[in-house]
């Protein structure tokens, strides 16, 4: 599996347009192509898949974690390219789309080892993929929580790592047990993070590409 981040406060190469929000690519072997949130601007998510090698057109699923703006304002864009793409976000979310919008509110398979957390405290929810061995979650702002939300995650098995925004969360203990963590976005101690797991942080960034 290969998860690439599209769309971030920090930009780790030229070239590439940072800007506050989230979204990242995940691609995989028997796996769909999923976008997973959308930035806040359509251009500049287009312009990073379009420098990282990136076909907006060829992705098949859209997860949006939450309706905030910084998650959100690039749907429009994608959806101007991408071809017939399924939309998945929470069923509380009112923007009228030109795609297939399938609303979230429980633990819901998306496709075969792809999952969503459900919508924790009617706000937010997370996208969780399971490869060979591992169990990822993705998240976007982690309102409700990071430990809420590995919870939740944790139903589709033991997961071994997490990416995107983990907000205020302070907890950090919480993160042990994983061997992989990339704190991104939003998270307002990430140095604090980067410090205490050293081996297993990584410094996220647009153009950021994790096998996993």
């Amino acid at each position: 599996m290969k998860i690439t981040v599209v769309y971030d406060n920090i930009a780790l190469a030229a070239g590439l347009q940072a800007d506050w929000g989230f979204s990242c690519l995940i691609e995989g072997d028997g796996l769909p192509t999923i976008l997973f949130d959308t930035g806040a601007s359509g251009s500049i998510l287009l312009h990073n898949m379009r420098m990282l090698g990136l076909d907006p057109g060829g992705v098949e699923f859209i997860v949006i974690s939450h309706g905030h703006a910084d998650h959100t304002g690039g749907l429009a864009g994608i959806l101007a390219v991408a071809r017939d793409p399924s939309v998945f976000a929470p069923a509380s979310f009112r923007v009228s789309v030109p795609a297939q919008l399938v609303g979230i509110a429980g633990p819901t398979q998306i496709a075969d080892r792809v999952y969503s957390t459900g919508v924790l405290d009617g706000i937010e929810q997370a996208l969780v993929v399971s490869g060979e061995k591992e169990v990822f979650a993705i998240v976007g702002c982690s309102h409700p929580g990071v430990k809420q939300l590995l919870g939740a995650a944790s139903r589709y098995g033991e997961v071994t790592g997490i990416i995107g925004g983990f907000h205020g969360f302070r907890d950090l203990h919480e993160l042990a047990g994983l061997s992989l963590i990339c704190p991104c976005h939003c998270t307002r101690y990430k140095e604090d993070i980067e410090t205490l797991f050293p081996e297993r942080s990584v410094h996220c960034g647009v153009g950021l590409v994790l096998e996993v």
